[in-house]
């Protein structure tokens, strides 16, 4: 009789811990770490998750692999990372967070620079490839699959041929500059949704906005 007791209450048990998984998300902002890369195109996922964080007086703490901090939204738990592994080397600490945190893939979501989008567009995909981005590639590489949740923020592609680099490194003008608080404000609501409504619904809502 105690064996039959003690077995439900492992059951249950198991079954509350994965729910409580299923209800913390990983949220990850992609950039280079120091001060030379703080206002940089190739930074703007750090900026969405300081521009959070900003909002709700939330403070990273330096951990393994990266800066870290925690918020809840009605139930759900969300822990924002910034790897310190600079940008090429994202995928380690990205998988490092997951397995420490039990977090489902399903669950992460990527912060990242685009390109390929117009300056300020958001997009939110649930796959696809790299687009020849080496913070994605290495995702890609350390998780073993393209299927994952990626947020791509649009800096435009206002570059001759051959300065790429230069230009994902180099800092917002003037007039990104002006307009980037209602974007970041923009994002911070996406983040919500996507934690709060599920993806389908937050890439209706935001998508191409």
């Amino acid at each position: 009789m105690f064996g039959f007791i003690k077995k439900i209450f492992q059951r249950n048990t198991s079954l509350t811990e994965e729910t409580d998984q299923m209800k913390k998300f990983l949220i990850v902002g992609l950039g280079n770490i120091g001060a030379d890369y703080v206002n940089t195109r190739h930074n703007i996922g750090f900026k969405v998750v300081d521009f959070f964080a900003k909002q709700e007086s939330l403070s990273f703490e330096t951990q393994k692999l990266g800066d870290l901090c925690t918020h809840k939204i009605k139930g759900r738990t969300l822990i924002f990372l910034k790897p310190s592994t600079y940008m090429n080397l994202s995928g380690k600490a990205v998988k490092y967070w997951m397995e420490k945190e039990k977090i489902s893939i399903e669950n992460l979501l990527i912060i990242t620079d685009d390109i390929n989008l117009p300056y300020g567009s958001i997009r939110l995909k649930t796959k696809g490839s790299d687009g020849g981005h080496n913070g994605l590639k290495d995702l890609q590489a350390k998780l073993g699959t393209t299927k994952y949740n990626r947020f791509r923020f649009g800096v435009g592609a206002d570059f001759g041929k051959g300065r790429q680099v230069d230009y994902v490194l180099g800092e917002w003008n003037e007039e990104e500059n002006t307009k980037l608080p209602e974007r970041l404000e923009r994002s911070c609501e996406l983040i919500k949704s996507f934690v709060l409504a599920g993806i389908e619904r937050t890439m209706n809502t935001f998508n191409n906005t």
